[in-house]
């Protein structure tokens, strides 16, 4: 007796349908709350926006120099370093 066909599809769930009806339980706002700016239509944030607050980048101090001239240079390997573990 095969159990296959009396499995149930657990994978699949139903797609919540906002908007249909106060009696559905996801009338009216259709989840979003009461105003605010996520309850508009539309609404997308930056991921680093803070809400107008100043962000963290900027609350940071600069700090160091960068100096886009200076080149650091390159030691050459010698084959024989090659074979021998690092130390």
């Amino acid at each position: 007796m095969s159990i296959l066909n009396n499995l149930h599809n657990k994978a699949h769930k139903n797609q919540k349908r906002l908007g249909r009806g106060l009696a559905s339980g996801h009338g009216r706002t259709a989840g979003r709350g009461t105003k605010g700016q996520r309850a508009r239509t539309g609404s997308k944030r930056r991921v680093w926006f803070e809400g107008g607050q100043t962000p963290l980048i900027h609350r940071t101090p600069k700090r160091g120099f960068n100096n886009p001239g200076k080149i650091e240079p390159i030691e050459p390997i010698k084959p024989n370093e090659l074979n021998e573990p690092n130390k």
